[in-house]
């Protein structure tokens, strides 16, 4: 059985194959499929991407795919970055220079004025269409300067206030516990199992 993930970021790949253990399945991506028609993220919301990336690669895989998108909304910069979180310097995509970007913008801002929180949305299709979409939040505030070398993203400027620390200084193992992706993933679980099932049962 295989599970297609509709990304070419190995670190977010990395990610989800770490929340996804448990599954008997091969996890594979887009860098398996070279050839897989070009996802253009121009949906307006989260979910939407994710569903516009599992159905894309669903169809042209037949096998049961996830789309995953996320990103960081910043209170004080009414939601931004947003859905353009990945590119939210320029299109050419950097974590330096996206969270330089930010830092400039909250340049000043008290911490009280830092709150943010990072939303994950996962959908789930296979063949025959989405098999359903969720969503996952945690809430945080946005540091003064870059702190650890864990996670990617915005990670190494994201406070847990439970810990005090950002993402990037936690590690993988406690980020796995309270993300937005950890707990995106942990409702697409049941998503996953219909769509192994289905395939079993067929």
């Amino acid at each position: 059985m295989e599970l297609v993930v509709a990304t070419k970021n190995k670190k977010k790949l990395q990610e989800l194959k770490d929340l996804l253990q448990g599954f008997d399945v091969t996890i594979t991506s887009l860098e398996h499929y070279p050839r897989a028609p070009r996802i253009i993220e121009n949906g307006k919301t989260f979910k939407e991407n994710a569903v516009k990336k599992a159905l894309t690669i669903a169809r042209y895989t037949k096998k049961i795919s996830i789309g995953e998108d996320s990103g960081l909304c910043v209170d004080y910069l009414d939601g931004k970055p947003g859905i353009y979180s990945a590119r939210f310097a320029g299109s050419a995509k950097s974590d330096e220079k996206n969270n330089a970007k930010l830092l400039r913008l909250l340049s000043g801002v008290p911490v009280d004025k830092r709150k943010a929180g990072y939303v994950c949305a996962v959908a789930v299709a296979d063949a025959a269409g989405l098999l359903g979409v969720v969503e996952g939040a945690c809430r945080g505030y946005i540091g003064f300067e870059p702190r650890g070398t864990s996670g990617f993203g915005y990670d190494p400027l994201f406070v847990c206030p439970q810990y005090k620390k950002t993402f990037a200084e936690l590690g993988e193992a406690v980020k796995h516990t309270l993300s937005h992706r950890f707990r995106a993933l942990a409702k697409a679980k049941k998503l996953i199992e219909k769509g192994i099932e289905k395939q079993t049962v067929a």
